[in-house]
This record gives structure tokens, sequence and C-alpha cells, in this order.
């Protein structure tokens, strides 16, 4: 992110992101690579947008028979606010993190989603 400071711009790291690490099926992971070149944006801003509906909704239909054999490791960013929203969710409705992650790819408002070009945002100071 650009910062707009006496009218030089300054780069910075956005502090409301922060660095998280689960395990997500492989094949979600494809498919939201997939959905983000045919939306212009990148997987983990899919995944915020599928995360901030299942929070609205409140409430979370997940299987925990059904859970995906195929797990890889996956790095991204996300809000952090976010992110502890979603924690709090996971314990409240007795899942892993990962189970509310995998179940919000369903959930993604593409109308509501941020483009590739978020992270390079110019802000006032």
């Amino acid at each position: 992110m650009w910062k707009l400071v006496n009218g030089n711009l300054i780069q910075t790291t956005d502090e409301s992101r922060v660095k998280f690490r689960t395990n997500i099926s492989k094949a979600i992971i494809e498919h939201l690579n997939e959905l983000a070149k045919q939306h212009y944006t990148h997987p983990n801003y899919l995944l915020e947008s599928g995360l901030q509906q299942v929070l609205a909704q409140g409430v979370i239909d997940y299987n925990k028979k059904n859970r995906p054999k195929d797990r890889i490791q996956y790095k991204t960013t996300y809000d952090k606010e976010l992110l502890d929203q979603v924690k709090a969710f996971a314990k409240e409705h007795s899942l892993f993190i990962n189970d509310v992650i995998e179940y919000s790819v369903e959930h993604i408002d593409f109308n509501n989603i941020k483009k590739s070009g978020h992270k390079h945002r110019i802000e006032k100071a």
C-alpha cells in the first residue's frame, strides 16, 4: 500500500493484514486460483469475501465426516479483524478454522471482492 504524505508517496506495509498458515484442500486451492484469474483478484481476497458472508449469516452447516482428504499447507494473508472473528466463530461452532475457510468458498460474493490491485492502493496519511 502507498501513503500520500506531504505530496510524497511512501510505500508502507498494511498493518491490518496478518500472515496465517493452515491446511486446505488442494482441489479447493486450485479452484480458487482459477476463480481469481477469472475475476482479476487473488485467492485470499476471494476467501475473505466468502468468510464475511458466512460470518454475516451466523450459521454453518458443516459435516465433519466429509472433510477433504487432500489437504495441503496454505499460507496467505488475511485481514486481522476478520481472522479473529473467524477463529471465534470456528470455536463457537466446534470446528477448525480450515473447516470454516473451506466452507466459505461456496459463499463468495463475486460482486464484492477486492481486485488484484488493491494492495497497491494509495491512501492519504
